[in-house]
């Protein structure tokens, strides 16, 4: 198996690597309840996704 002859510098494996970016997360806001989710999740607020409840949420009682 061939094997290279000499090793990278470091400016050539940044080059390489300098597309390796960390994005924002894309927030889309809930239909129901008009809080930030992330888009294709089910929202942690009210448990709706695509119009339909499909998680219960518990109520908190402020006591």
């Amino acid at each position: 198996m061939a094997q290279p002859k000499r090793r990278w510098s470091k400016a050539r494996t940044g080059l390489r690597r300098s597309t390796w970016k960390v994005e924002k997360p894309s927030i889309a806001t809930c239909p129901h309840c008009h809080e930030p989710v992330l888009p294709h999740r089910a929202c942690t607020n009210c448990g709706y996704y695509n119009g339909k409840a499909v998680i219960s949420v518990k109520e908190e009682e402020n006591a």
